[in-house]
């Protein structure tokens, strides 16, 4: 088996944060070592992350254990950054989980994926891409290392709550209109793809692209939900609680 999961937003103070990381928990300590070869993180599985040096942010600990105790047990762990997790350094590598950069091509069994958090993808949406380019920029990451970590992170975590002030958590997705839909579409045409998979929209959505499957998982805000391949059949199914 190999999971597919995205969007938990921990520590993002929108209903029940406790209830949504102990929950989080249960559905790590719940895949079956024995069964299951990898787990892909698709991103803005925290609300806000920044790491300094000798500082990561406090908390979450059995989310930690949880995935290392998967680890431990020959799981292995990839995440790739979202827009929210965006400044992950090194703390998860020593962890033992691979990082990835999207979009990224694997092979699971039979099928190919193509893989990745879904930010920024495809044509137009260029006050969105400014604002990524500027979050990548490493010159303004070693500016806001220079600030107290009480400072960083109520800056970080005050962003974060006024972005989606007045917003629904969920988006409704424009399907072939979609600008991801788009960049799938003419990925395909130089690059075979069975399974496109992202997060990000905070919108569950299942839809052909050529021969191909668009899928995109939802966000935990809404309702805990995940994807699994089973590799031995060659079928993707998504699950929630």
């Amino acid at each position: 088996m190999t999971y597919f999961v995205s969007d938990v937003h921990l520590g993002l103070q929108v209903g029940d944060p406790a209830a949504r990381e102990k929950a989080f928990v249960s559905f790590l300590d719940g895949i079956d070592p024995e069964k299951t070869a990898s787990l892909y993180l698709l991103g803005d599985i925290w609300d806000f992350w920044y790491e300094y040096r000798y500082v990561v942010p406090k908390g979450y600990v059995r989310v930690f254990g949880a995935l290392a105790d998967l680890m431990d047990k020959g799981v292995k762990l990839f995440f790739f950054p979202g827009n929210h997790d965006i400044w992950t350094y090194r703390y998860f590598e020593e962890l033992g989980m691979v990082k990835l950069s999207q979009p990224y091509v694997t092979r699971i069994g039979t099928k190919t994926f193509c893989l990745g958090h879904g930010d920024g993808l495809g044509p137009g949406n260029y006050r969105y891409k400014f604002i990524k380019a500027v979050f990548h920029c490493r010159f303004l990451q070693v500016l806001f290392s220079s600030l107290h970590p009480w400072i960083a992170f109520r800056l970080g975590n005050g962003w974060s709550r006024r972005s989606r002030e007045g917003k629904p958590i969920s988006y409704t997705f424009k399907g072939a209109d979609e600008p991801l839909y788009r960049y799938c579409r003419d990925f395909r045409k130089h690059q075979a793809v069975d399974f496109f998979i992202f997060g990000h929209y905070h919108s569950r959505v299942d839809m052909p692209v050529g021969q191909a499957r668009l899928l995109m998982l939802g966000d935990w805000m809404t309702a805990p939900n995940w994807m699994v391949f089973d590799s031995e059949q060659g079928s993707l199914s998504a699950y929630s609680r």
